[in-house]
């Protein structure tokens, strides 16, 4: 019987090994099939527009097709709800912004996503150039002269942006932080109506998309107060940022991100990281976002996952600042 037992062990520990050994072998194969990308966007939009661009160059690389999959809606959560739920295979991947990820953590009651724990932070894969513009009326042309006038005149100027918690209200709410100059929150449900609104006089300043506000921007029709995003916009490459105008400002989270259910094989997603960041140094796929004013990041898994943390405790701080009531 000690000699059945014993035998029992070594074939069994023969057995695991075996499997140790086979998972890393089939992961270092990846990818033998499509890649599937589901995203928080709408087709067509900017942000899919993009995401589709660095995947067709990852395709490329790969050989491999990558399919889009849009399921918009939810603040990004319907997304990754299905990417979660997903195997944890190197096929199935998210492209969300900070919405579902970060951002929610403070700013939702229920329906959170634990990224850290439900996902496998891949790579920032692009940031979207933002700017705060202002109608031709307003007497200022800069973030400094802005912060004086609202301090002048505490209350009077309203800002337009594309919701509570987004990007552009989380930086206007760190000037009250940082400066104490009080400016009126105007939430839209899309940032264009309130591009419009400031266009046409109806509030004084607003945030918007650098590539879509351009044109109204070389017509005259708003000017340029300072860039949200520290990377210059070509047209206004000599324009203020946040960052260089306010001291102690900390960039918000206006990044999309790539990422994979939880327990990715370290294989894979060194694989995967090693592709994108080839795809978005590419100066083809570089070409092609800027004129929408969209800018490749990457990053490693490592470094992406200590962006989130940290911007995950920079979003807790401002909405605690601001009281910002969570919703849902």
């Amino acid at each position: 019987m000690p000699a059945v037992r014993a035998v029992r062990m070594v074939l069994g520990a023969l057995a695991g090994c075996a499997l140790a050994v086979a998972m890393p072998a089939n992961a270092q194969g990846w990818p033998v099939k499509p890649l599937r990308v589901v995203t928080e966007f709408i087709a067509g939009a900017g942000g899919d527009i993009a995401v589709r661009v660095i995947m067709a160059q990852l395709s490329g690389q790969i050989g491999q097709p990558v399919i889009i999959e849009n399921h918009a809606g939810g603040s990004g959560v319907i997304a990754a709800q299905l990417v979660m739920r997903s195997p944890a295979d190197g096929y199935n991947l998210l492209a969300v912004t900070p919405n579902a990820p970060v951002v929610r953590v403070h700013m939702s009651r229920g329906n959170q996503i634990d990224a850290q724990h439900t996902l496998t932070p891949v790579t920032a894969l692009f940031e979207t150039g933002l700017v705060l513009v202002g109608h031709p009326s307003l007497p200022v042309n800069s973030l400094t002269e802005l912060i004086a006038y609202a301090k002048q005149y505490p209350g009077k100027l309203s800002y337009g942006t594309n919701g509570l918690g987004s990007s552009p209200h989380l930086a206007a709410e760190q000037i009250h932080m940082l400066t104490g100059a009080q400016l009126v929150h105007v939430p839209y449900k899309a940032m264009q109506q309130a591009m419009l609104d400031v266009a046409t006089g109806q509030i004084p300043l607003a945030f918007a998309l650098a590539g879509q506000i351009a044109p109204m921007v070389g017509a005259g029709k708003v000017k340029v107060i300072a860039m949200l995003t520290d990377k210059p916009f070509p047209a206004w490459a000599d324009a203020p940022t946040f960052r260089n105008s306010l001291p102690g400002y900390e960039p918000v989270p206006s990044w999309t991100g790539l990422w994979a259910p939880a327990g990715l094989p370290p294989v894979i997603l060194q694989r995967l990281s090693d592709e994108l960041l080839k795809a978005l140094a590419n100066p083809e796929v570089r070409a092609k976002l800027a004129p929408g004013g969209t800018f490749p990041l990457g990053n490693t898994p490592e470094e992406f996952a200590t962006m989130v943390r940290e911007q995950t405790d920079l979003v807790g701080r401002i909405v605690r600042a601001a009281a910002i009531t969570p919703t849902e």
